[in-house]
């Protein structure tokens, strides 16, 4: 089976898209399909993201070079919605007759579409609409951004399958035991894009009101749309600046001892397709506080976290919940998320799933359940 994936970005920066189509792409080369990958900013190249270059073939140039490169695929998989890319791999799919998949990635979610709504009302109504109803299937990451994509009323099935996670090689047990820990502060940390949809302005304010003893928050990720000097704002206004702290993007060799550092992870966003953010957490063993606009009600019913309303009392509420816990339980619920993770979340079976989709896609089976 021959897969050609596109998408937007592959470097770390650009959030939990690039990890998720760069891994999607590395287990369904595992399960040995020829696995075509394409970035719009030609990130193919470089990105740190890809660990089986030998089977994977990376793709540069436009879309039309791309597509020659690879030659027909059996499947076009687009990720995202709204740019030059995306219309013309329609375009060319609908030509070619090549079956096509689109990932909106949350970018038809209610706060997405109301941010720069008059730019994408005009692309809506120009191309984006008739792009969407000409492919063949859906793809969500969660129930919620499913029943959005079904309320537009396009006519094409929606299927929901979830990203993956890998587990890091070791439990956060044993990174205790490499490293002596030293804090005098326990430590919740967000991160991810430092972007007005993550909400960190509404996590300053929360913080402010609860102010919870013997705690620091440390902020880690890039700065996108200059957001981050707002960010810092808040935090000096609230005179919280001896306890919040901003590390900056955090490499991928990094990454693991940033998660293994912290006893709680806090997403606070308005909205989230998947949350990347918050399934590498759990599998580092850290339990969560997210908002309701992340599709991760389980965290409660599960015992490895909490999921709040999307306001400034609904993230403070949790905070409250969250830091009264004493070291032991939040260990405890770490260990529920990562065994969560480990159960329901592999590659292998995220790429399975999509195996058998493509196929149907391949043989015009129409009934996807």
């Amino acid at each position: 089976m021959k897969i050609f994936l596109a998408g937007t970005s592959l470097l770390p920066s650009y959030g939990g898209p690039a990890y998720s189509v760069a891994r999607l792409a590395t287990a369904l080369a595992d399960a040995n399909a020829r696995v075509g990958i394409w970035a719009s900013d030609q990130s193919v190249l470089d990105t740190p993201l890809l660990s089986a270059r030998g089977k994977i073939q990376a793709i540069t140039g436009k879309a039309t070079e791309a597509l020659a490169e690879f030659g027909s695929p059996d499947v076009l998989h687009d990720n995202g919605i709204w740019l030059r890319h995306n219309h013309q791999f329609a375009v060319l799919a609908a030509q070619r007759s090549i079956p096509r998949v689109v990932s909106t990635r949350g970018m038809l979610e209610p706060w997405a579409v109301r941010h720069k709504r008059l730019k994408k009302w005009l692309a809506w109504k120009v191309y984006e609409r008739r792009d969407l109803q000409r492919a063949q299937l859906l793809h969500s990451t969660a129930l919620q951004e499913a029943r959005n994509l079904e309320s537009f009323g396009l006519g094409v099935p929606v299927r929901v399958i979830p990203n993956g996670v890998d587990l890091p090689a070791i439990t956060r047990e044993e990174a205790a035991a490499r490293e002596s820990r030293n804090v005098p502060r326990r430590t919740a940390l967000f991160l991810g894009r430092i972007y007005p949809v993550k909400g960190l302005p509404m996590l300053v304010e929360a913080w402010a009101r609860v102010r919870p003893q013997t705690w620091r928050l440390q902020i880690a990720g890039p700065d996108e749309a200059r957001h981050r000097a707002e960010v810092e704002r808040a935090v000096s206004v609230a005179g919280l600046s001896d306890v919040v702290s901003f590390l900056g993007a955090i490499s991928e060799e990094t990454k693991s001892n940033v998660y293994f550092n912290a006893d709680l992870f806090i997403l606070p966003s308005y909205s989230e397709s998947f949350g990347m953010a918050v399934a590498e957490a759990l599998a580092h063993g850290l339990p969560v506080l997210t908002t309701k606009g992340a599709p991760w009600p389980e965290l409660a019913t599960i015992g490895c976290g909490w999921s709040v309303d999307s306001t400034i009392e609904g993230i403070a509420q949790g905070l409250r919940q969250a830091t009264a816990q004493d070291p032991a339980m939040l260990r405890l619920m770490g260990a529920k998320g990562r065994a969560w993770v480990a159960a329901d979340f592999g590659w292998d079976a995220v790429a399975n799933q999509f195996l058998v989709t493509y196929e149907k896609l391949m043989t015009r089976d129409r009934l996807f359940s």
